[in-house]
């Protein structure tokens, strides 16, 4: 009898939130209106200073770039720019824009404002992730806007990946060249401005921000693109980015039907694959992450080095045979089998198997051996003082601290497979997940930090990682802004950049990234862990809803049924 009851109740539990579904998404396609959802709040809405993806994810409707590059063909494609022309010596460009294209405010759009981004790009007081990718040999493009309508760029050399990275966005001059001339660009347009105040060319513009729960967009009545038979685009009424701090609660709010599409963990996917009818969704396998994922430490003596005295830290985190230990002790399967219910592959290198052109194939995995490590770390003077307490020649006991992103219980999991076994090498590792913009901020400000588990979208031209890879880039993990290389691998990646930008021909390029690719590998400073094996699910409401490796194909074409 009681096993009946309980029946009845899930019966009516399932019934109860299959018609919460079907309510939320009759609203949400009566109104036009896309809700999706993130588990973090902003630091800017200036998309020059944004560093950070929830910034980058939150503003991202609101800009447009020059260029756009298509998610299938892997192509550039016109965006603000109609068409170009590249001279036949390769060292100039030139971009016709559209007319009567106008900002959200309504004022129109000219090459001044192009013009204008590039200069606050490149200004080093403004702390950016751009200026490193579009500096060519280390110097500036220049710029030239004869009328209008029409922007051209002056290349020190000929430079492979520009048409890779001019989709930046494109700010407003109108509004923020004054500002800018008075030292305050910096603090412009951070997360307290009426968001009515934020400018754009975008699809959308941004209508409400609520700090911890919503931001709001509506269309943009004075969006350049039009389908193909000249009518408006996007072809949504607005949308709806839900700030939700605990991805299990982010999952609760797409079953119930307030979320209309979503990132799903291998384990969300299991489970979903049992409740595409009930919730009238779509699951699709989108394949293999195009990002990476990886442990680093902290190597900049900023934080290190302290009146004269460093930090023994320092000293473990650039040893190679510390790094290489640690590397072994890396389970990647056994993080794929419990973390990711098999839906992952092991990461070797910096560029994902994703990207056919620039992967490397040729890199020798880390093999999990704990035992191989120990040998390492005997050989290297790191002894053990007692069976679970390991320290080095000078006696320091080997302990740090480790961080990743609060509220993502994969990653977390990853971490206590991780601090576990180290344990068995007599490392001590004090794990602690931190809120994301307190883990950035220790990152990109106070330098505050040991190891940290993060990850980094990929980009397709290998260009796009220069603010990584650069010794001097800002996001340069290990030690960001360095003066000079610290390393003479890390000066021979600047040239390789240098080297792999220059050529025109893409596969004489690939050999100079493969050979990046090497060097990050032998000398870890980040150590991969897994790649995920990515699926979309969305409401079958959806039209147009195409999703890639790179994301939506086409998102102003997305409508309800």
């Amino acid at each position: 009898m009681r096993n009946i009851i309980v029946a009845i109740a899930v019966s009516a539990m399932l019934l109860t939130a299959s018609c919460r579904v079907k309510r939320a998404t009759q609203d949400h396609a009566q109104q036009q209106i896309l809700y999706s959802s993130m588990v973090g709040d902003p630091r800017t809405f200036n998309p020059v200073t944004a560093t950070d993806l929830y910034s980058v994810t939150v503003i991202g409707p609101i800009f447009e770039g020059l260029v756009r590059i298509n998610e299938l063909t892997i192509l550039p494609e016109p965006g603000l720019a109609e068409k170009w022309e590249i001279a036949s010596d390769q060292k100039s460009i030139t971009f016709h824009l559209r007319h009567d294209v106008k900002w959200t405010d309504g004022a129109p759009f000219t090459s001044h404002d192009v013009a204008f981004t590039l200069q606050v790009m490149y200004d080093t007081r403004v702390p950016n992730s751009m200026r490193s990718i579009l500096l060519i040999d280390g110097k500036q493009m220049g710029v030239e806007a004869p009328d209008d309508y029409t922007l051209v760029l002056h290349l020190p050399r000929p430079f492979a990946p520009l048409m890779y990275s001019i989709g930046f966005p494109i700010i407003p001059a109108h509004i923020l060249e004054g500002p800018y001339k008075a030292g305050r660009f910096n603090q412009t347009w951070n997360i307290d401005t009426p968001p009515a105040q934020v400018v754009g060319l975008g699809a959308f513009a941004m209508s409400s921000y609520v700090p911890a729960q919503m931001s709001q967009y509506v269309r943009n009545p004075n969006f350049w693109m039009k389908d193909d038979q000249g009518g408006e685009l996007p072809r949504l009424h607005g949308r709806a980015l839900l700030i939700v701090p605990d991805q299990n609660a982010g999952y609760l709010k797409f079953l119930s039907g307030q979320v209309d599409e979503y990132d799903p963990r291998p384990e969300e996917v299991v489970d979903l694959q049992s409740k595409v009818d009930q919730l009238k969704i779509k699951l699709t396998k989108i394949g293999v992450d195009n990002g990476e994922m990886f442990f680093s430490f902290n190597r900049n003596p900023r934080h290190y080095v302290k009146d004269g005295v460093t930090d023994p830290k320092l000293n473990w985190f650039t040893d190679i045979n510390f790094l290489r230990a640690i590397a072994h002790c890396i389970d990647k399967n056994g993080m794929i089998q419990l973390g990711f219910h098999g839906m992952g592959v092991p990461s070797v290198g910096d560029i994902s198997p994703a990207n056919k052109v620039f992967y490397d194939p040729n890199l020798k995995e880390y093999d999990y051996d704990v035992k191989q490590a120990a040998q390492i770390l005997d050989a290297a003077g790191y002894h053990l003082k007692t069976p679970d307490v390991r320290v080095d020649l000078k006696g320091n006991r080997i302990e740090f601290n480790l961080m990743t992103k609060s509220g993502e219980p994969l990653r977390d999991q990853m971490c206590v497979i991780f601090k576990q076994d180290l344990a068995k090498l007599g490392i001590k590792v004090n794990y602690r997940p931190l809120e994301f913009t307190t883990m950035v901020e220790k990152i990109d400000e106070n330098f505050d930090w040991d190891c940290v588990l993060i990850g980094f979208t990929g980009t397709i031209d290998p260009n796009g990682g220069a603010n990584y890879l650069r010794s001097s880039g800002p996001l340069h993990l290990w030690n960001p802004g360095e003066e000079k290389p610290a390393t003479p691998w890390e000066a021979e990646i600047d040239q390789l950049l240098e080297q792999g930008a220059a050529e025109m021909d893409i596969k004489k390029r690939v050999p100079y990234y493969w050979r990046i690719q090497e060097i990050m590998h032998d000398q870890l400073p980040v150590i991969q862990t897994v790649l995920q094996i990515r699926y979309a699910a969305y409401k079958d409401s959806l039209e147009n809803y195409q999703p890639t490796p790179l994301g939506l194909y086409r998102s102003e074409y997305i409508q309800f049924k």
